[in-house]
């Protein structure tokens, strides 16, 4: 029973968010929607203890469409960063603000960017794509994330300086532009970088909160050295190139793991 602690609990973590918001907020969505994500995020979990070769694949599918789809597409929710800005501005904890806070800015506390292997629905389409496995050396290109922040930020500041109107029409019209802008632009850096996570790695603005925030997790890959070989296959799987094999704080791209757990099924020693 050890084994499925950690899906436990993940799984109490998110009912008591919801049950939290659910109260203090009086709207019985928030229960229903943290307590669905917590439900799919424990599923992968166990499915993956219980050694399912698609364990992450359903998390990630599960999550993001229900992200992208239902909340985005159908109840015309903006998710993306300009929605968060958007409510940031408005004074409004709901929605976007809420996800962010969970998700990206103090969730990362716990749980690093685990957002970023079983939710995010832009990777969730990138990782369809058959660079799973990094096949080029890693570009010192990551400056480029603060280009689409800082746009992201200037445009949303821009519509409340100018008191634009259809302000709601506005934000759904840009979560599906920035949507599409994401997938063209990750695909394309995925064939250039034959990497599936290169956007992730040097675009995603998600990640000027997350990586700082991760740096932190109490949720970690470790190693145990009694068991370690030194055989390298742990980082040859990786797909964000992180040196698992370190324990500290200041491991290669520790920031980077997004708890996707190839390394673990990967080590012939279990050492991870």
């Amino acid at each position: 029973m050890k084994r499925f602690f950690l899906p436990a609990m993940l799984l109490a973590v998110f009912e008591a968010i919801a049950i939290t918001l659910w109260l203090t907020q009086e709207n019985l969505f928030y229960l229903f929607n943290f307590s669905y994500i917590g439900i799919s995020l424990s599923l992968g979990i166990f499915l993956f203890i219980k050694k399912n070769r698609y364990a992450r694949r359903t998390a990630q599918l599960l999550v993001g469409l229900y992200m992208l789809v239902y909340l985005g597409l159908i109840c015309g929710e903006n998710m993306q960063i300009e929605g968060f800005w958007y409510y940031l501005f408005m004074g409004v904890f709901e929605a976007a603000t809420i996800h962010y806070a969970v998700a990206k800015i103090f969730g990362p506390l716990l749980f690093g960017r685990g957002w970023c292997g079983y939710a995010c629905w832009t990777a969730m389409v990138l990782d369809f794509l058959p660079y799973k496995i990094p096949e080029m050396p890693r570009k010192r290109i990551g400056w480029i994330r603060y280009i689409p922040f800082l746009a992201s930020l200037t445009f949303v500041l821009a519509l409340f300086l100018t008191h634009a109107g259809s302000m709601e029409k506005i934000m759904f019209r840009a979560f599906i532009i920035g949507n599409v802008f994401y997938y063209a632009v990750g695909i394309t850096f995925a064939f250039i970088f034959k990497d599936n996570r290169a956007f992730c790695k040097y675009i995603c603005p998600i990640t000027v909160f997350l990586k700082p925030m991760s740096s932190f997790s109490l949720l970690r890959i470790n190693c145990d050295k009694s068991k370690c070989v030194s055989c390298g296959t742990c980082k040859k799987v990786c797909p964000m190139e992180v040196d698992v094999t370190d324990n500290s704080r200041k491991r290669k791209n520790g920031t980077e793991c997004i708890l996707c757990l190839e390394c673990v099924k990967s080590c012939p020693k279990d050492a991870l």
